[in-house]
């Protein structure tokens, strides 16, 4: 009796705290109501910044003659030899702390603050003084961001594209569990040598013109918990303490009562 008591006990507590707590609105953007509007889109594009990492292929009719512009790589087996790299998609070049790389033939070129396209017609120009159909591709390797917090699963995501929104972030990420709060979605963000941040509102239209809404390199998304979860998360953690002390006192109860069963029986 004195447990079915207590079990009923511990569901009206249950119950309590999940009505008392605020539920969390699941859609996204409720505030556009209306069957069709018009948001003004942010023109964005990466930057280049200093300890980037840079995929730079330059490849012509003849390869010969556009390979001497190719990073060389060091043979594994022979690391005193230079080759050229055979697969074009190995070649990355990291970007010094002054904004610069360097190029073989070319040397160094400031690169800091410019867009991958903007490098790639400036490389496009140097290259073909000299060789004439020099076609140069330039990717950002390390583009990548984290979203962790209550999203069903939580990951570092590789971008391989220039334009990558929060929203699709979320997407990579398996979007938000119901027990994500969808009002308040923290991104930290490090831009010339500070930490900055922003909480945004997916339930609100407003995002799409953050200059959050666009995700920079290294950027880090988190999707906090809601009351419902952090109050299940709480009534869990108090009831597996209580079960601890009375576990260890009724352990303790049974030693004692042996004790002085075996002393009896002397």
């Amino acid at each position: 009796m004195k447990l079915k008591i207590y079990s009923f006990c511990a569901l009206l507590s249950v119950l309590s705290i999940s009505c008392a707590t605020k539920h969390t609105v699941l859609p996204y953007f409720t505030d556009m109501t209306a069957s069709e509007g018009v948001i003004e889109t942010l023109s964005y594009v990466p930057e280049i910044k200093p300890d980037d990492e840079l995929m730079i292929t330059v490849n012509s009719s003849v390869p010969e003659a556009s390979a001497h512009y190719n990073v060389p790589l060091i043979n594994p087996a022979k690391k005193s030899e230079m080759m050229i790299q055979s697969s074009p998609r190995q070649q990355t070049l990291l970007v010094d702390s002054k904004g610069d790389i360097t190029m073989p033939v070319l040397g160094t070129i400031h690169v800091a603050g410019m867009s991958t396209e903007e490098l790639q017609n400036k490389l496009t120009e140097m290259i073909r003084k000299d060789v004439s159909d020099a076609i140069v591709r330039v990717q950002l390797v390390n583009f990548t961001v984290i979203v962790a917090g209550e999203v069903s699963k939580p990951a570092a995501i590789n971008v391989t594209r220039n334009r990558f929104s929060i929203l699709d972030a979320l997407g990579a990420a398996g979007d938000l569990t119901p027990y994500g709060e969808r009002s308040n979605v923290l991104v930290i963000r490090e831009e010339n040598g500070k930490r900055t941040y922003a909480r945004l509102d997916l339930n609100s239209s407003e995002i799409l013109t953050s200059p959050y809404f666009y995700l920079k390199q290294n950027d880090y998304v988190y999707v906090e918990p809601n009351k419902v979860r952090q109050a299940n998360s709480k009534y869990n953690q108090d009831n597996a303490f209580k079960l601890s002390v009375i576990s260890t006192i009724v352990s303790a109860t049974s030693v004692i009562a042996s004790m002085i069963i075996a002393l009896a029986v002397k």
